[in-house]
């Protein structure tokens, strides 16, 4: 079933979280700071707040730290193959960049800053990432593997669903919005061309 849902991952490497036993992994994220810290940003306004302190800190026990170099572009717009993770923002700033039709140079689209989730859409269903993204800044980050969430769905089926649900309501936000720009575009392009007709045949 894990599969189906996620694709057949490789075997995680030894020391990652999804190897450990659920009750090692807790210790170790227990009075953390860091790991503290991390929860109360994954359970920000930008992020994922429908999970309690308690589960964001169970999702974080299964995540990995990260450093990121300035400059650093750690995704690439129309990449298939490093797709299967998901990135917490934690301290720095990303810029996200998209090659918009017609052009060559990428557009800048958004700056995420610290409390920002990247890459939720490719952590679920492993398709090529929209957009690029590079450090602006030196970049502090948590991942989320799918190795390491179908562990989670195995070991918390309760806290995945929850998770699931979170980014799943996250990306039709998203997709609700992008719809209603859409709409007004359409709206624009339409009062345009009237607007056109009307002084062409004038």
């Amino acid at each position: 079933m894990f599969e189906k849902l996620f694709g057949g991952a490789k075997p995680p490497p030894p020391g990652t979280p999804e190897t450990l036993q659920p009750k090692d992994r807790m210790r170790a994220v227990s009075g953390s700071g860091s790991a503290g810290r991390a929860a109360e940003m994954l359970i920000a306004p930008t992020a994922l707040m429908q999970l309690s302190p308690k589960e964001a800190l169970t999702v974080v026990s299964y995540m990995t730290p990260r450093r990121v170099p300035m400059n650093t572009t750690f995704i690439n717009e129309g990449d298939k193959s490093e797709t299967g993770y998901m990135v917490l923002l934690l301290e720095g700033e990303v810029t996200v960049e998209n090659i918009v039709v017609s052009r060559v140079n990428p557009v800048t689209v958004n700056v995420l800053g610290p409390g920002s989730l990247i890459g939720e859409m490719g952590l679920i269903d492993g398709q090529a990432r929209l957009a690029s993204c590079t450090a602006s800044t030196d970049v502090v980050c948590a991942i989320l593997s799918r190795p390491a969430l179908v562990k989670l769905c195995e070991d918390e089926p309760a806290t995945a669903a929850k998770l699931l649900m979170a980014i799943s309501m996250r990306i039709a936000e998203r997709l609700r919005d992008t719809t209603e720009k859409v709409k007004r575009y359409s709206q624009l392009v339409e009062a345009m061309q009237q607007e056109i007709h009307h002084l062409m045949g004038s």
